[in-house]
């Protein structure tokens, strides 16, 4: 019972994805999860305004599916078997973010002083989820996917624009905690 509520070690996960990744080639399938959007904004009418949305959603049914599996699984996973404890922080790290305003850093795996229901529905709050979900969006459009099909499939099919891409996210990503992170929450 304790292993439901401990993250699975790498050497479970890591080859769990490379079988799904497997069945997913061998059935003929890219996996990606932004392409669902593009998959809604079709079922939704959007082929009207634009010929992007003008494709046969049908042929990814099988990708929404996954995706309400990935939420229902998310949700199953918080509310059920999940507990509250401590992460295991490097306590540099621990200092850092209390610099920066995080009182309980480590106390949790989503500090509430991003994501606490107050802080979310702030002008601050609504502006950042707004700005990011912009760039998001336009970053995953540019690059032609978004982090799961470049790094989980683009990877294990030694596509050089995922390789490309995926130096670009952690690149991103590093300037995002060093440069940007800190200028938001001092």
């Amino acid at each position: 019972m304790e292993l439901l509520y401990k993250p699975w070690p790498w050497y479970v996960a890591g080859p769990l994805i490379a079988f799904c990744m497997l069945l997913i080639t061998y059935f003929g399938k890219s996996f990606g999860l932004s392409e669902n959007l593009r998959t809604i904004c079709t079922i939704a009418g959007a082929k009207k305004t634009a010929d992007y949305f003008n494709n046969d959603w049908k042929n990814q049914r099988w990708n929404l599916i996954f995706l309400i599996g990935t939420v229902l699984g998310g949700f199953i996973t918080y509310q059920f078997l999940s507990i509250d404890y401590t992460i295991d922080l490097n306590p540099q790290t621990v200092r850092d973010l209390a610099d920066l305003g995080f009182q309980n850093a480590g106390q949790g795996f989503l500090p509430s002083e991003i994501f606490g229901m107050d802080q979310l529905m702030s002008f601050k709050g609504i502006s950042l989820l707004l700005i990011g979900g912009i760039l998001v969006g336009f970053g995953t459009r540019y690059a032609g996917g978004c982090t799961s099909g470049h790094a989980i499939s683009g990877l294990s099919n030694l596509q050089l624009p995922s390789l490309i891409a995926v130096i670009g996210f952690f690149i991103g990503g590093l300037f995002m905690t060093h440069l940007i992170f800190p200028i938001i929450f001092n």
